[in-house]
Parts: structure tokens; sequence; C-alpha cells
């Protein structure tokens, strides 16, 4: 007979919820619901083994420890990392001292990446644009020359653009863990620090394309994408395909009657919890390919739902998929 594991409390921000031990502060954020937006994170990703505490963007303030130690603790904590005790409580967006750090965090995040936004493809999902208009500042302080690299061709469909990475190593435990042939990740040290490939290699395996998916900014972009439409101006929909190689659930991306692109699914977080291949995300781009079963929902928050975003199912598509 197994035993009951015991929860324990924490309050973030006011909200008191009980969580397993081992919980960190960030999911237990993540847990209490529409009362609570949780802290950001750019580099942490549940699903990733050894993500997270690289880019302190999920500070917060520690104001009691516990139950048995209700003292503070002397310094922010990244939450992504750090586990909650029983009795802990936590301020998140109530805490002067955090959304201080996270401007701060956010000016440093930008201190190279370019002013891509008017062209970058990951405009309108891109996670850091969403935190610098959270949390930014109006201007920069940096007067310096910005750090620069060319843009290359790390495998047949994937362009990277290292001068948008904020080396949050995403796109590198995703190939470490999800393929068995890892072929890139990060050279040099320091300022001159970026993600490359090794020497004649190119990202090849048949799910490397999900490092597109994991990636915060606009630095891995989908070449068969590529400059082809706002995403605001299409129509995510849900879609499944008979696949031998992963679970055929996607969304397809549709511009009029026409497949512009197809990603993984992604939750409120988003974050990826089943991973596509190649085959799907790059091959299949015929509404013969897919049997599409509506909108997907996104937060009316987002600028992807703008422009009449749940609109019906085209009605040759079901005609197609009926055939």
């Amino acid at each position: 007979m197994s035993e009951t594991v015991e929860k324990i409390k924490v309050t973030i921000d006011g909200n008191t919820i009980e969580v397993l031990p081992g919980t960190t502060i960030l999911n237990a954020a993540r847990m209490v619901g529409e009362n609570l937006v949780p802290p950001p994170a750019m580099c942490y990703y549940s699903s990733l083994n050894g993500s997270g505490g690289k880019c302190r963007t999920c500070l917060v303030e520690v104001s009691k420890g516990s139950e048995k130690d209700p003292r503070p603790m002397p310094k922010l904590v990244a939450s992504c990392s750090t586990q909650v005790m029983d009795g802990m409580e936590v301020k998140n967006n109530t805490s002067d001292k955090a959304l201080e750090a996270r401007k701060g965090v956010v000016e440093f995040l930008l201190l190279n990446h370019p002013l891509d936004c008017p062209i970058c493809d990951q405009a309108g999902e891109c996670h850091l644009q969403d935190l610098a208009f959270e949390h930014g500042l109006a201007h920069t302080r940096y007067e310096f020359k910005r750090r620069e690299f060319d843009k290359v061709d790390i495998g047949e469909y994937i362009k990277l653009h290292m001068t948008r990475c904020i080396l949050c190593y995403r796109c590198v435990y995703t190939a470490n863990q999800l393929t068995n042939q890892r072929e890139h990740g990060i050279l040099n040290r320091g300022d001159a620090a970026e993600i490359s490939t090794f020497i004649e290699k190119n990202l090849d395996n048949e799910f490397i394309g999900n490092v597109i998916d994991v990636c915060p900014v606009g630095a891995l972009t989908d070449k068969t994408f590529r400059f082809k439409s706002r995403v605001w101006f299409t129509n995510p929909m849900d879609a499944t395909c008979e696949c031998s190689k992963c679970s055929g659930e996607a969304v397809v991306w549709m511009v009029g009657n026409d497949i512009a692109r197809v990603t993984a699914r992604k939750d409120k977080f988003g974050e990826v919890k089943n991973f596509i291949c190649n085959d799907c995300r790059f091959n299949k781009k015929e509404l013969t390919d897919w049997n599409i079963t509506g909108p997907r929902h996104i937060s009316r928050d987002s600028v992807i739902s703008a422009n009449h975003y749940e609109a019906p199912i085209p009605s040759h598509t079901i005609l197609l998929n009926n055939a």
C-alpha cells in the first residue's frame, strides 16, 4: 500500500495553494490559476531537464522562508529553481524589489538584441517582446556597439540569427534530450559566446525542427515560413494526421485556404508537451495532409487573436477530409 504524500502550503501574492514537496515556486505560481500572473520565464522549460536558472527573469522575493524558519530570504531567488517550503510566503508581482530586478534583467537581455521586430518572424509571439513591454524601459542607456553575427543556415530547414539569441540554452537541451544526435551547442565564452554547430556539421535529425518552437525569441526560424506572413494575419487551426514518427497532433497556421506553417501545440505557458517530427512540420503543407478539427484557442490578450481569429473551418477543408 502506497503512502500518501502530505502536501505543503505556500502563499504567493496572497494566494495560498497546497503543492507536493519538491515543487518549485514558479510551478506553484502556475498552479494558482487566473488570480495570479506567474513569474516570466525565458530559459525554463518544464519538459527539458536542466533548464532554468540562467536568464533570471523569474526572480521573486521570499518574505517568509517557512513555518519553522520564518525569516525572509536575504536576496531575491530564481523561482524556477527554488523549491517551496511549508508555510513559505512569496512576493511576485507585489514586490517592488522583484519588479525592479526584472527591469534590470530585461535591460541586460536587450543590450545586444537588434530592433528586428518589424521584420522578425517571431513578432507577435515573442516572449522577449512581452517581457520588454511589461518590464522594459522606454529607452536604452547602452552606448557601445552591439555584437553582430552573420545569419547562417544550420540545417535544411533552419536559419540561425545569432544576433537575436539570448543564450537560454533551450534549443541545446531540446536537441540533446529529444534526439540522439546533438551537433550544436555553445561555443566560446563571455561576450563571444554563441550557438553554433561543430565543424562541417548541420542540424539533421527527424525531430530537430523542435528547436524552433522552444526558442523564446526569433533566433531560430523556419525557412519554409520566413517572411511569408505576419502571425496575426494567420488563422491557427488544430489538426491531426497519421504519422508513425510522432503523435501527429499539431497546429496548422493558415493564410486563406493555404497552410503557411506547421508547429507543435503549446500550452498557456508557451511550452510544447508533444513534440512533432520534421516531416509533419516541414513537408505536410497541403490541406489533404491534415484533418483539421477546429480553431486553436488563443488568449484574447494575444495579438494572434486579432483579425477575426475564431473563424469557421473552411468548408472545402471538411469536404476534402471526408472524401
